[in-house]
């Protein structure tokens, strides 16, 4: 007797679904293998599922005036949410990253966001001035961002003059630096830096970020402290929007450069702007070709041994992967890829120079995602 034709359909289809079952099961279990193999190769300076903390992200680096590395990041206690529970916290290292302090909680105020670390040091007193941003937990981005949040964003700076044992009492500085119709607001996430021109010599300066109420526009802007700060006030403002989160560099011409992520999608790469007049004022935004992404941040940093510009991002137009470190001998005209840090999903980063042979690079990377830690390795400089 021939056997169904509908029996032989079905006992095909029962082995090919069984042996699909084996080859995906298969294929996790060599991801899952990799990703432990992969997460022990990583520095990881902050990992997730550690310390109390479901998440940790957005990375800032800076280095003392004694050499001591300070690190910061968001401690986000029940997953990766932007809001929530989530506390600022840090570790240092007192010998060039090899190892490092255990983690310290800067800020945690219940359940409510302390986060955006924006560190500067103030090289002419030693103190390190830390600018972040607070909202309530319950309070949602797109909330604040419409109007209809219970409270709004509102910005501190917390300092320590003992290069990071020890924080003073976070302040609100809100009135000072923000304006009545913005809403959404950001310090950083990254290093701020103290300008060295003879015009503006030791301005504090903080990149950052707002959106406008009604036209819900992006843009960037900086605040600056002329005393050491004691008082932070506004700086300039982009003259066009579609950008939001940014870093800063001063080239030795005395100009600033500001970079920032970029909105507009139909040039997928980083834009730029200038500043002559130490931050009061920005030029047109222009776009750095060179410099593509996938819509995220970045970090710069200019290294006056080598004059070198140094940016550092993850290379892609479509994805948060590839994290690269490129560099510019021609103050930003021309880049070159010096290293490949991590081809894998990486996303937020930050740069310090540690010595005239090292920078010093701290980013999100993980193997199945950005978000499994935030890693520290270094560039040799040559």
């Amino acid at each position: 007797m021939k056997p169904k034709k509908s029996n032989i359909f079905f006992l095909i289809s029962f082995v090919v679904f069984n042996f699909l079952n084996v080859e995906i099961f298969a294929q996790q279990v060599e991801n899952e293998t990799d990703a432990k193999q992969h997460s022990t190769a990583f520095n990881y300076i902050f990992k997730s599922g550690t310390d109390g903390y479901s998440t940790f992200r957005i990375p800032a680096i800076v280095i003392t005036k004694s050499g001591k590395l300070l690190v910061f990041a968001e401690g986000r206690v029940n997953g990766s949410s932007d809001t929530g529970d989530i506390d600022l916290v840090m570790r240092s290292s007192d010998d060039g990253g090899k190892t490092w302090s255990p983690l310290k909680i800067i800020w945690n105020d219940g359940n409510n966001v302390c986060g955006n670390p924006a560190p500067v040091v103030d090289f002419e007193t030693g103190k390190i001035h830390l600018l972040l941003t607070w909202n309530l937990g319950t309070d949602h981005e797109s909330d604040i961002i419409d109007g209809k949040s219970k409270d709004t964003r509102r910005i501190f700076v917390t300092t320590s003059n003992d290069e990071g044992k020890n924080w003073t009492e976070p302040k609100e500085i809100t009135s000072s630096v923000k304006k009545e119709n913005w809403t959404w607001y950001a310090t950083g996430p990254c290093h701020g830096i103290q300008l060295k021109s003879r015009a503006y010599k030791n301005r504090l300066v903080i990149p950052c970020d707002h959106i406008e109420s009604g036209t819900k526009k992006y843009f960037s802007h900086i605040i600056y402290s002329d005393d050491n700060g004691k008082t932070w006030q506004m700086g300039g403002t982009t003259p066009q929007d579609q950008v939001n989160e940014c870093a800063v560099a001063e080239l030795p011409n005395g100009k600033l450069l500001l970079n920032m992520r970029n909105y507009d999608r139909t040039q997928k790469s980083r834009r730029i702007s200038f500043s002559e007049d130490g931050g009061l004022n920005w030029s047109a935004i222009q776009s750095d070709t060179a410099l593509i992404e996938p819509i995220c941040q970045a970090s710069i940093l200019f290294t006056e041994e080598n004059k070198t510009l140094w940016f550092l991002n993850p290379a892609s137009e479509t994805a948060r992967v590839n994290m690269t470190l490129k560099a510019s001998h021609d103050f930003g005209l021309t880049w070159e890829t010096a290293k490949i840090l991590h081809a894998g999903p990486s996303a937020y980063s930050d740069l310090t120079l540690i010595n005239q042979n090292n920078i010093g690079c701290l980013f999100e990377g993980g193997l199945l995602n950005p978000y499994e830690g935030i890693v520290f390795t270094t560039f040799e400089i040559k």
